[in-house]
């Protein structure tokens, strides 16, 4: 009974979300949309990447503001997304979710700068753990948050990617 209630589950979500893959200079993305809005964009290899069978059926033609967009911030035209996103959360990660946000580009934030803007300053691991889970990285720019002395500490993407991508914002970067 409870196999019967997972897979009606599993096929409700699989007709509310669709998905597609765009190249990317980090490699393969998959962009996937509830209900024809932004709500995961996952690297090949992502941690805390879910499972391919939850991304619904492939649609190419859903995503064009969502890959223009991306496509002018790879070319170094966009330094901020104006995406309609829907993130799917906890009320804590939806807060940091929403302060990596006002992270402006080529800048970066400690996991502790972070935890204090949410008037917790003891909370930096919680941050870090929400920062982890962030469902559309680059968009919501969960690489500009660093160690307390700066250092690049764990990202989803892998910290290459991170490094990248830092570089790339500050116009350091070598391709």
């Amino acid at each position: 009974m409870k196999q019967l209630k997972q897979l009606k589950q599993l096929k409700q979500l699989k007709q509310q979300k669709r998905h597609t893959v765009i190249d990317s200079p980090y490699g393969p993305l998959t962009l996937v949309a509830d209900d024809g809005v932004l709500c995961g964009l996952y690297m090949t290899d992502q941690r805390h990447r879910p499972l391919e069978e939850s991304f619904g059926g492939r649609d190419d033609m859903l995503f064009g503001e969502s890959q223009e967009q991306l496509e002018a911030y790879f070319a170094g035209e966009l330094k901020e997304f104006t995406l309609e996103l829907r993130l799917h959360g906890t009320p804590f990660q939806r807060l940091v979710w929403e302060q990596l946000a006002r992270i402006p580009y080529g800048e970066t934030r400690s996991y502790g700068d972070l935890a204090g803007l949410l008037g917790n300053p003891k909370a930096s691991r919680a941050v870090g753990l929400a920062n982890g889970k962030n469902p559309v990285g680059i968009i919501v720019p969960c690489h500009r948050v660093v160690g307390s002395d700066g250092s690049l500490t764990g990202y989803g993407g892998g910290v290459e990617r991170k490094q990248r991508l830092l570089d790339f914002e500050r116009g350091t970067a070598l391709f």
